[in-house]
């Protein structure tokens, strides 16, 4: 048990860790959590090659972390999540620009979207959030089966208490749209990505954890009308008495813990919270994980599904 938890910050969790030669890739690294995760790596002297939609966006949150710490290894790269197109691309030129990945940290995500598609014509959520990671981690992976830490950390959320994943319908083809069904089961899917990238790969050293950071006030919300966002706080006020934001800089921390607590060290396919391995939880709609969201043969349903639809394949 670390001695981090609620209100530990990216360079208290990091304060130990020499990241020296390790080389760290980060989506969404163009603001919020991710870039302040590029930061605190950067500054114990990681290789963090920051990935994003927008190259003025990358630019600007790189000419940050430089501003903070001037010795900063840092390379950008865009990738658009919603386009296997641009994944196919960003990927290649990736595995041409760079030798390794010790740690993937697939933070990127959208909440709450309009019912909109992606350029594949998957619902935004779960096509954003789950596929489009899904289809970048394995076009990834012969640069992460070269590194040497070997983890990989998806930014999933509490939000995966608001449902598992529809297998018969995930793209929402049959059933209404509800952004926060949708949400909810692209952040299960998540946590059962890293289950079946545990199942998978343990036995080549490679490990993956799920991630919950906590409520943060980020651009993540953008789509919310005034109206969901006054529900979402009434639910959470609700059935959560003692609920408070966190800064940034303690939001980012836990997906720094995953990537790099020693007692994390050869296990993987786990859900963490508060820098902690959260327990499996069926109630509580303050903290743990459902046991749907670590169930294996959801996972290997999901896989199988997720290489379907984006047509990508792992190694086998």
């Amino acid at each position: 048990m670390s001695g981090f938890g609620w209100a530990s910050t990216t360079d208290e969790v990091l304060g130990a860790i020499d990241l020296s030669g390790m080389t760290v890739f980060i989506t969404g690294a163009n603001s919020g959590l991710g870039q302040e995760t590029a930061r605190a790596m950067a500054a114990r002297g990681a290789h963090v090659i920051m990935a994003g939609r927008d190259q003025g966006k990358l630019d600007e949150a790189e000419a940050a972390i430089r501003a903070a710490a001037p010795d900063a290894q840092l390379d950008t790269i865009t990738v658009d999540l919603g386009s296997l197109d641009s994944i196919r691309a960003s990927t290649s030129r990736a595995r041409q620009r760079f030798a390794k990945i010790d740690i993937l940290i697939n933070n990127a995500g959208v909440m709450a979207t309009p019912f909109t598609h992606t350029a594949d014509g998957f619902e935004m959520q779960f096509g954003t959030n789950h596929l489009g990671h899904f289809a970048l981690t394995g076009e990834l992976f012969p640069l992460i089966e070269r590194g040497t830490a070997k983890r990989i950390v998806n930014l999933s959320s509490r939000g995966h208490h608001m449902g598992p994943v529809h297998f018969d319908d995930p793209n929402f083809t049959h059933r209404p749209y509800d952004p926060w069904s949708s949400y909810g089961q692209s952040k299960t899917a998540n946590v059962l990505f890293s289950v079946g990238l545990e199942q998978r790969f343990a036995v080549l050293g490679i490990h993956a954890y799920a991630v919950h950071p906590g409520g943060i006030e980020t651009n993540l919300g953008r789509h919310m009308t005034q109206g969901m966002r006054d529900g979402l706080m009434a639910r959470i006020s609700k059935s959560d008495t003692g609920f408070a934001w966190k800064t940034i800089p303690q939001g980012a921390a836990t997906s720094c813990w995953a990537a790099t607590a020693p007692e994390l060290e050869g296990k993987g396919g786990v859900y963490c919270e508060d820098c902690h391995v959260a327990e499996v939880d069926e109630e509580s709609s303050t903290g743990g994980v459902r046991s749907y969201a670590l169930n294996p043969s959801f996972a290997d349903q999901l896989w199988k599904l997720s290489e379907e639809l984006t047509g990508v394949k792992y190694p086998s």
